[in-house]
């Protein structure tokens, strides 16, 4: 019975998330199903805690809203998150940082970790993002062999000029430059 039970639970699991903790700063993207409705709605703060184990895992995620502290607790494996972004890795000693809920403004912040990179997840492409099979991908266009262009006579065209002419040719426009005639002034 209980191999049933965990075999289910296995094909629920989500591998697509980014690995955080408590005190890490999270974004997440949540759907939100108004009447026939469907939008996606970000819910942006610091994870305060993680508590379970698999598919019944949930994270609490808190932010200031207006002054007023907000939190919310989500199913880590839920199919109504769409992704989760790391904006920051926090410098907590703490697995459950339930002390922030006394403190608000400035006081209610959590230093970042230094140096780190933050973790990135890319979406694995969906059947949307391939191209058909009979359509050429984008980006790899056939390459067709140049053909040797026929060589016509230069004799219409001017030759060109020699490199010591092109000097003298813009020397000559310095030289001959007349200077301005002064204007007289007009009695009247």
């Amino acid at each position: 019975m209980s191999r049933v039970i965990e075999s289910l639970e296995q094909r629920q699991l989500r591998s697509d998330l980014p690995p955080f903790k408590a005190g890490d700063s999270v974004r997440v993207h949540f759907q939100v199903i108004e009447g026939q409705r469907r939008r996606v709605q970000v819910f942006e703060g610091i994870v305060i805690k993680r508590q379970g184990a698999g598919v019944r895992e949930t994270f609490t995620v808190r932010k200031q809203s207006f002054g007023v502290g907000v939190e919310r607790t989500f199913p880590l494996h839920s199919p109504k998150i769409e992704r989760i972004e790391v904006t920051a890795i926090g410098d907590v000693n703490r697995a459950k940082l339930y002390y922030l809920r006394g403190k608000v403004g400035k006081r209610a912040r959590v230093r970042a970790k230094r140096g780190v990179a933050l973790p990135v997840m890319e979406a694995p492409p969906t059947e949307a993002d391939m191209p058909a099979e009979d359509e050429e991908p984008e980006g790899l266009e056939e390459v067709q062999p140049e053909e040797p262009e026929a060589e016509e006579p230069e004799a219409a065209s001017e030759p060109e000029p020699e490199p010591e002419a092109e000097a003298e040719a813009a020397a000559e426009p310095e030289a001959e430059a007349e200077p301005e005639a002064e204007a007289e002034p007009v009695a009247e």
